[in-house]
């Protein structure tokens, strides 16, 4: 689950006479919050849980034979 936090923004969202855009910071919340809610990849349904079926098949094998 990917975690928001609150932070300034690395620049200032300033217009080139120097007043600040009134929607800016929103606008850069959203647009982070949307990147990390909606991002397609999620390692913990890919990681690996242990041996599978196979091996233990292979291995168990092995072990009752000696």
């Amino acid at each position: 689950m990917a975690t928001i936090t609150s932070a300034s923004l690395s620049t200032p969202a300033n217009r080139r006479d120097g007043f600040a855009r009134p929607f800016a910071e929103f606008r850069a919340f959203w647009r982070q919050f949307m990147a990390k809610a909606f991002n397609p990849y999620r390692p913990e349904l890919h990681y690996m849980r242990g041996p599978g079926p196979a091996w233990r098949a292979k291995h168990l094998n092995r072990s009752h034979r000696s």
